[in-house]
């Protein structure tokens, strides 16, 4: 039987005259089919608009991502640039899509919303990148911006996230105040639209392109470290690009031609954009799976590098060509390390490394980057995971500056999940400047007759052998959220006391900012300043850190494993290191084959 609960939540679905009557023939359909559980998924709630705006399961229903809930969502944001409007500039909002399905039909409905509310609104002609999206909210000077995409979701998901002017997705006030604006539409009714003709004619739907496109690839030229290395090396080296069906296919090429590569190579199958991903699995860079027919195509062409970009063109990874002719991915992590020596290196020979120099990361992203960074005298500030948080930091220096205080200068920000900020004229992850970084990187160690493989055992056999693993447990729907809280709930009551084998010295839990040591010397202290986030941090008696944390985008939870050898023999420390995080891998999970309602 349907709880009366979600039957009156279909009926009003089903009743109500706003909702397009192919959205009521497929709830109809699972009514006629006795659909219990996925009517309850439908109907339980309404689908969360959370801090960065929200992602969910196409489909009709009010806990789906459909025409009616992003038209809500849109209601909601535009009642609050109204409220904050603080100038009299006139209010606009950017607005891009992915390749994704509907991802179009989102767009065109939140510009027609937008307009509907005398809001003006720059939509994008076709599909465009997330940072091209957040570099165009501060070089139009709009109020906010609006990215219709799912990231690496399977081709069942769509998602919107949210930008302020400063081309960052929203924080505190400002996530909270559209949060509480998005609740209060409460009919499908009350969203204002716009004809699309209307909206034209009275200038509140602007479309943009090469334009945005053009001012977007110079700002990346400007970034060039070694532009004479870049050229020199550009004539041999050959890397080859696969979008994975995405957004990148146009603009990580350009930008890599315009840098002096001669030779990008398009995985032609995957550079046509789909939103059914028909080539992977899953359009995920961190998936080995999803570089497979890149790789192949390198080894055809023998190429240098590989670069592969998410749907949305916000991530990057890469596998690169060994001594032997094979091929190796790199992790997130790895690439961040890459990356952080490359900068600081580059600057300091520049003479350029400003003293006040920061680079931001994240709490669950390995240390190698972070020591690298600090070698040079780089202060690492660390964040909660999401980009958005970096971008907040950036933000805060520069008002700093411009209230004439002491404050730091940006050189990098990076996260483990393959998301890297070379440069800060974009406030998001940015994987088109990125591979046009790593490209760089690549001619940078080509000039020391190096691979990038080779540059990245040099920094292990400096700082110390770093290998990081992460386990995801999937619980979907309301049970699993009930879940994925109870699992969280114990492991802070109770937590283990060893892992692996290793004793557990400390839990730091960053919702409350407080570490606490176990064993018998016990007692607690203030260690992290920063937001409550759901957020535990276990730390071993040899170094390892295991980190747990709900995704704040899948309806999963995420063990993070980063461990540390200081052995110079890269053999031997990458299988002292498996082993570990094998066997903390068999606890982790016995530990949750244990816990109340996990199964």
């Amino acid at each position: 039987m349907l709880h009366p609960a979600i039957q009156s939540a279909a009926e009003a679905w089903l009743s109500d005259p706003v909702i397009a009557e192919t959205d009521k023939a497929e709830i109809r359909q699972l009514l006629e089919q006795s659909a219990y559980e996925e009517l309850t998924d439908r109907f339980y709630r309404d689908l969360e608009f959370g801090t960065g705006g929200m992602r969910g399961l196409l489909g009709a229903g009010r806990n789906r991502m459909n025409l009616h809930t992003v038209g809500a969502a849109a209601q909601g944001l535009a009642n609050y640039i109204l409220s904050a409007a603080d100038g009299p500039d006139p209010l606009s909002v950017a607005i891009a899509c992915d390749c994704r399905r509907m991802s179009e039909a989102f767009a065109a409905r939140v510009a027609g919303v937008m307009a509907g509310n005398n809001i003006r609104a720059y939509l994008f002609d076709a599909l465009r990148p997330t940072p091209e999206l957040s570099f165009a909210v501060r070089h139009l000077g709009c109020t906010a911006g609006v990215m219709i995409t799912a990231s690496h979701n399977p081709p069942e998901y769509n998602g919107l996230k949210v930008y302020w002017r400063d081309g960052a997705q929203v924080v505190p006030p400002h996530d909270e105040g559209i949060i509480a604006e998005v609740r209060r539409v409460q009919s499908f009714s009350s969203v204002k639209q716009c004809s699309d003709r209307d909206a034209l004619n009275r200038g509140l739907i602007v479309f943009k392109g090469k334009d945005i496109d053009l001012a977007f690839l110079q700002e990346i030229d400007r970034t060039c470290l070694s532009p004479q290395l870049s050229r020199k090396h550009g004539e041999r080296l050959k890397i080859v690009y696969t979008p994975l069906h995405g957004t990148g296919y146009d603009l990580v090429p350009a930008a890599l031609q315009r840098r002096g590569f001669q030779h990008v190579i398009r995985e032609p199958r995957q550079s046509i954009p789909s939103g059914e991903f028909p080539t992977v699995k899953s359009p995920n860079p961190e998936e080995p799976a999803a570089l497979a027919m890149g790789i192949a195509l390198a080894q055809q062409e023998n190429a240098d590098l590989v670069l592969a970009t998410d749907p949305d063109a916000d991530r990057v990874g890469i596998a690169v060509r060994g001594a032997d002719g094979s091929y190796t991915l790199l992790t997130g992590n790895r690439i961040g390390a890459l990356l952080t020596y490359y900068i600081c290196e580059q600057l300091r020979v520049a003479g350029r490394l400003p003293e006040n120099a920061v680079m931001f990361s994240t709490i669950v992203s390995s240390d190698l980057a972070k020591e690298i960074a600090r070698a040079y005298g780089v202060e690492v500030v660390e964040t909660l995971t999401g980009f958005k948080w970096i971008a907040a930091k950036i933000r805060e220096y520069e008002e700093a500056a411009a209230r004439g205080q002491p404050t730091k200068t940006f050189i990098f920000g990076m996260e483990e999940s393959y998301g890297y900020l070379p440069d800060a004229f974009v406030r998001d992850k940015d994987a088109v400047t990125s591979c046009a970084f790593i490209a760089d990187a690549a001619a940078f160690a080509a000039e020391r007759g190096q691979t990038l493989y080779e540059l990245l055992e040099t920094l292990f056999r400096k700082y110390g052998y770093f290998q990081e693993g992460t386990k995801n447990v999937t619980l979907k729907g309301k049970t699993g959220a009930a879940q994925i809280a109870a699992i969280m709930q114990r492991l802070r009551s109770d937590p283990p006391r060893q892992l692996g084998g290793t004793p557990v010295v400390s839990v730091s839990d960053i919702m409350t900012g407080m570490t606490r040591r176990l064993g018998e010397d016990g007692g607690e202290r203030r260690e992290f300043d920063l937001p409550a986030s759901d957020v535990l941090i276990f730390m071993l008696a040899d170094g390892t850190k295991v980190i747990s944390r709900p995704s704040g985008t899948e309806p999963k939870i995420k063990f993070y494993v980063l461990a540390r050898l200081g052995e110079r023999d890269l053999a031997r420390a990458e299988t002292a290191c498996s082993h570990l995080i094998e066997k903390i891998d068999m606890d982790l999970q016995r530990l949750i084959e244990k816990l109340p309602d996990a199964s």
